[in-house]
């Protein structure tokens, strides 16, 4: 029961999202599904898993697509319990955030904002290019033992979609404004992010706010050096840029100094660079750090805050790999973005289509298409909060997690932490138990257990 106890303090702070109990109710109920079930195939395998009645189906698409759930206040709430409750990593007091895009295959021909995407990453296991959802996502960083984790906070699709061919939005704006509106304007953040945010546009919005930027920088990025500062005043606008250099040129350089440190979970020695310049994008002084690794070869690495020490800079950034392990843990454990949900009113899509241009259509048909990318947002979200809570019970339970998993894998180390896949067992094996507890006063246990169908061999364990 500890496990559900303390399941159950963070989720109840997330009651203010929802406009009815009832809706709340069919949140939590989802939100165990999520943790329990053993197959990935849509909002059907939550019917399996809790053993539900066949009208349960109907209920809970009607749920994801409900306007009683406040999605803004869900992902701004699930933030603040994260912040309070989690391992947060803080740099100076701001809380670390790691930001970045994943892609998210869909074959589906009425489903709304599905286009073409080119998958730049340079697997085999991957197409190059794919019909699919584009997402922005990202998660804060904690930390356990020196076990870092990514815990996921937000992703919203940002790509497909043209309500208005007056929208001159990026996807850079658009992933600024999600950072705002969760974060809010009084609260100042760390953020990682890889070679494509470090845009202009990213860096002062950031700066507005007294956040940070930490990301990567392409390999033919230039900037400049101070200008000198004239000793007689002369007519016209004074000088901003100095001397032009190419930071890839750099390398060449005899300045480079060593450093032995721990990146990517090993210990290496590497040689870095550090140069305050002038960015022409954001018009002002950035520091720039080239490193040399043994193993991942050059990359030069920014920060808006030149405070920032450059062994500091290097550190921070070896973790921004650890959102791409919660996507892989998202997709392939926990079935985040395992949505089916369709639009029968819809134009069916042509293949390799691009995005989809609305401001033609009428008012009712964009309106259906807003309530259905609200869907895909509400079930994303509520699979982001399920695998969030797995985390949370593998860094904060770790002994309860063990004591209760029930089953065998070849080694077992008390001092690794298990992963989701082995809380969600453990987190089965329990829910007998919690359904049979008055840990949440009675009111959910009820709720569940009357719309369990007796007659199903997967409700039997919750019998007696």
């Amino acid at each position: 029961m500890k496990l559900w106890s303390n399941w159950w303090k963070l989720i109840s702070t997330l009651r203010p999202a929802f406009s009815r109990v009832q809706t709340f109710n069919w949140f939590v109920l989802s939100l165990i599904a999520f943790s329990v079930r053993e197959d990935l195939n849509g909002v059907t395998s939550f019917v399996r898993a809790l053993g539900l009645k066949p009208s349960c189906y109907e209920c809970l698409l009607h749920f994801f697509h409900s306007d009683a759930v406040k999605l803004d206040k869900l992902s701004q709430l699930w933030l603040a319990t994260v912040l309070k409750f989690f391992p947060v990593v803080f740099k100076d007091g701001k809380p670390i955030a790691i930001l970045d895009g994943v892609k998210n295959p869909k074959e589906g021909k009425k489903m709304p904002a599905v286009k073409y995407l080119h998958q730049g990453s340079g697997s085999n296991s991957k197409p190059e290019f794919v019909m699919g959802h584009s997402f922005q996502s990202f998660g804060i960083l904690c930390c356990v033992r020196g076990y870092h984790f990514c815990v996921p906070v937000c992703a919203l699709i940002h790509e497909g979609l043209v309500f208005s061919n007056r929208d001159k939005k990026t996807l850079i704006d658009k992933a600024g404004s999600m950072l705002v509106d969760i974060f809010g304007k009084d609260q100042k953040f760390l953020l990682l992010a890889d070679a494509y945010y470090a845009n202009g546009k990213m860096l002062k919005s950031l700066t507005a706010l007294g956040s940070i930027l930490i990301s990567r920088v392409r390999t033919n990025a230039v900037a400049y050096e101070k200008a000198d500062i004239p000793t007689q005043k002369k007519r016209g606008r004074p000088q901003l840029y100095g001397t032009k250099i190419k930071l890839s040129e750099l390398f060449n350089s005899a300045l480079f100094k060593e450093l032995t440190c721990n990146l990517y979970g090993e210990k290496v020695r590497v040689e870095y660079l550090c140069k305050d310049l002038v960015w022409k994008p954001f018009g002002k002084v950035i520091r720039f750090v080239l490193v040399k690794h043994p193993g991942r070869g050059r990359m030069i690495l920014m920060c808006s805050d030149l405070s920032t020490s450059p062994v500091e800079m290097i550190r921070l950034y070896s973790f921004r790999f650890k959102i791409e392990v919660t996507f892989k843990h998202a997709i392939r454990n926990i079935g985040v973005f395992g949505y089916h949900f369709w639009m029968a009113e819809m134009t069916p899509l042509k293949q390799k289509n691009g995005n989809q241009y609305l401001h033609k259509k009428t008012e009712g048909y964009r309106n259906q298409v807003m309530r259905k990318i609200k869907a895909y947002h509400s079930f994303v979200q509520v699979g982001l909060i399920a695998q969030g809570m797995l985390q949370y019970l593998s860094m904060t339970q770790t002994k309860h997690v063990w004591k209760h998993f029930g089953s065998w894998i070849r080694t077992i180390r008390p001092g690794i932490l298990p992963s989701e896949a082995i809380v969600s067992k453990a987190l089965w094996n329990t829910l007998p138990y919690f359904l049979k507890g008055s840990i949440t006063g009675g009111i959910i246990e009820k709720f569940i257990t009357s719309r369990i169908d007796r007659k199903r061999s997967e409700s039997m364990r919750f019998a007696g």
